[in-house]
């Protein structure tokens, strides 16, 4: 924004990500404001998600400009996430997400009770949690201490092996764009739970490679959880269809390429 409150003429290449568009642009006057003048002067758009490009449109961003759909962080590294030598057995549950405004980690929580109740013997990971007095107060108000794991902050690459410990990647999240520990989730194998959101459904087909929740209602967030623990067939079937989904969509260098090639005819260096 401002970039393009400065504009001078040079080509402006806008990154949009998230809920950029969805929590962020409506939420005052002047985001408003400022968000419909970046569109409007902008050269080309860099989203992550189809559905943010149909946005930028209703925002301002003339037609005739160029876009670009590429996970924002370049892509998965299949070097580094990739799955484990033989699938995980055991009910172990990941949440990536840490704590965001926009992720409903509480309802999460409150699923646990429900899930443990049919399934006692799973486990749920939660990453960047450890020290987080809310997740302590829901873990001891719940009784749920000796089914939950709370992580530190870990370096990115490590995340990898902390994914190929789980079965199953939940993502609690009521606004999104593509959220890159989904995809390194599924990269490393684990079977994609998530909020229904039109953006995760690009990604997601229910039934078919995960399954989607409401995550505004930790009961339809246990529902699914408890279905994914007692789908193998559903599990396996979607490990293949992820792979390629990785493979053809989500790719480091090939997204890199397209983004270098994209940037390039931007600018008028191609």
């Amino acid at each position: 924004m401002l970039a393009a409150d400065a504009y001078t003429g040079v080509p402006l290449i806008v990154s949009v990500w998230g809920n950029d568009f969805t929590l962020h642009a409506p939420s005052t006057f002047l985001m408003k404001h400022y968000t419909h003048w970046t569109m409007e002067v902008a050269d080309a758009l860099h989203a992550d998600v189809h559905r943010d490009v149909r946005l930028a449109r209703e925002w301002g961003l003339d037609a005739s400009k160029p876009t670009l759909v590429a996970p924002g962080n370049g892509g998965i590294r299949t070097d580094v996430f990739y799955p484990p030598a033989v699938p995980v057995e055991e009910p172990v549950i990941i949440n990536p997400r840490g704590f965001r405004p926009y992720v409903r980690n509480d309802e999460f929580f409150r699923a646990i009770p429900l899930v443990l109740a049919k399934h006692p013997k799973t486990r749920f990971i939660c990453t960047t949690m450890a020290g987080e007095p809310q997740a302590e107060q829901w873990i001891g108000k719940l009784a749920i201490r000796h089914a939950v794991e709370l992580l530190p902050p870990v370096p990115h690459f490590e995340m990898a092996s902390i994914f190929r410990r789980a079965q199953i990647v939940v993502s609690p999240s009521i606004h999104d764009g593509t959220p890159n520990s989904l995809l390194e989730g599924i990269a490393c194998g684990c079977f994609p739970v998530a909020g229904d959101l039109e953006s995760i459904r690009e990604w997601i087909t229910p039934d078919e490679n995960g399954l989607l929740f409401n995550s505004n209602d930790h009961r339809s967030i246990a529902d699914v959880i408890i279905h994914a623990i007692e789908n193998k067939n559903l599990r396996e079937a979607a490990a293949g269809l992820n792979r390629e989904i990785i493979s053809a969509r989500a790719e480091y260098k090939s997204n890199m390429a397209k983004a270098e090639a994209f940037y390039e005819k931007v600018i008028g260096k191609s």
